[in-house]
């Protein structure tokens, strides 16, 4: 249990161990589930609730505030590592409403089996007052599900934003300690969940612009008592503006495509040009993901397999044209030994990318002179396209 302001009380779960989300999302620094309990001078409600294998310590919070009934549970997502204890805290506490927008009670009707009766739904912008202290509704769909809102207490100025500004890590300091630190977690967070949202993150930001906020608390991470740090982050990652910078994902079975990889980051490097490679048999997908987030250009390269992408590329050209980053280019390396459709395969899986298509470099073997030369010419491409966009160097 950490206080916020007075009455105001994180009460969630710190989940140190956690090292995988969704079964896909790499944890390396563990993750939180941060409920939050208002206490008005007549009504209680508790903000989101955590997973439920963290229950225990929800619960532990809850008593050691001395809490024996919840009015309202307010549920911003149905997601659950937020609505996952949602019934024990009706069971326990007093059986309250659990207050939330249709979309998100039919998500939860499908997926906790609650009643229709436990409900009590909002608009976008409807209030509750506990008393002193008044919930507002703000709905901010698609930061990352289409049900999501947040939560505004305008007496003590806090934006509870589920979702939206979180990040995954666990720490035992309730508001930002480390800058760098809470930038990094925050950044990954934004590259594995919120990116492919990020058009519409730019309408919600907009929308919840008009509020006097001096603290963001969202359901995972750190809470923020200096906003700016992380809106104007935010309005980074999601602004079009990319960086002079190309990141190369890639695998390689018997270091032919690997040489070509050595040779091109080279190459770009010589010409002004920040390169990231990615080994694809060994890297974390948030490091990937992170990258992402502000390259100009992304350059896949993978050996064929069974005449096709090596499947890790494939993967890579999956998860790419799934967060939808706003890169400018993009292009393919690699070789073969008696047969290829590699370049067709992975520009087939990136239909969702708004990129110009390089020419790609094939090579068969290992790559020779007449190769090296293609791949110094795609990086003079790179690098005149980098120019011409206005981000060379």
């Amino acid at each position: 249990m950490r206080t916020l302001k007075p009455n105001i009380d994180a009460v969630g779960a710190i989940d140190w161990d956690r090292r995988l989300f969704d079964e896909l999302i790499p944890l390396p620094n563990g993750t939180s589930y941060n409920a939050y309990l208002v206490r008005g001078s007549e009504k209680t409600a508790l903000i989101d609730t955590v997973d439920p294998e963290q229950w225990s310590d929800l619960a532990a919070n809850l008593d050691r505030l001395d809490v024996k009934t919840i009015d309202y549970v307010v549920a911003q997502h149905g997601e659950q590592d937020h609505s996952g204890s949602i019934a024990r805290v009706r069971e326990d506490y007093g059986g309250g409403q659990v207050v939330t927008n249709p979309k998100c009670k039919g998500m939860l009707m499908d997926l906790l089996c609650l009643g229709d009766d436990c409900f009590t739904t909002v608009d976008d912008g409807q209030s509750l007052s506990l008393g002193d202290k008044t919930l507002q509704f703000i709905y901010t769909p698609w930061v990352h599900w289409p049900e999501t809102m947040c939560t505004y207490v305008p007496e003590a100025k806090i934006l509870f934003s589920c979702d939206f500004f979180g990040s995954h890590i666990a720490s035992s300091f309730l508001f930002v300690d480390n800058e760098a630190v809470a930038y990094e977690s925050a950044k990954r967070y934004y590259a594995e969940i919120m990116m492919p949202f990020r058009q519409i993150i730019k309408k919600n930001i907009e929308k919840l612009s008009p509020l006097a906020v001096d603290m963001i608390a969202p359901s995972h991470g750190f809470v923020y008592d200096r906003p700016d740090f992380i809106t104007e982050a935010y309005q980074n990652w999601i602004s079009d503006t990319v960086k002079n910078e190309v990141i190369i994902p890639y695998t390689s079975m018997h270091g032919s495509t690997r040489k070509m990889v050595e040779f091109f980051t080279t190459a770009l490097m010589e010409r002004g040009i920040t390169v990231r490679v990615f080994d694809l048999a060994q890297s974390d997908l948030g490091q990937i993901a992170m990258a992402m987030v502000d390259a100009a250009t992304i350059v896949i390269g993978t050996s064929t397999c069974l005449v096709g992408a090596h499947p890790n590329a494939a993967y890579a050209a999956f998860v790419t044209n799934a967060l939808r980053p706003k890169a400018r280019f993009a292009s393919i390396i690699g070789s073969y030994g008696w047969g290829s459709k590699m370049v067709e395969q992975l520009t087939g899986m990136m239909g969702n990318l708004k990129v110009e298509l390089l020419d790609p470099v094939v090579v068969k073997g290992y790559p020779k002179e007449d190769d090296f030369r293609a791949l110094a010419s795609l990086a003079d491409t790179i690098q005149k396209k980098h120019c011409e966009a206005g981000i060379g160097p």
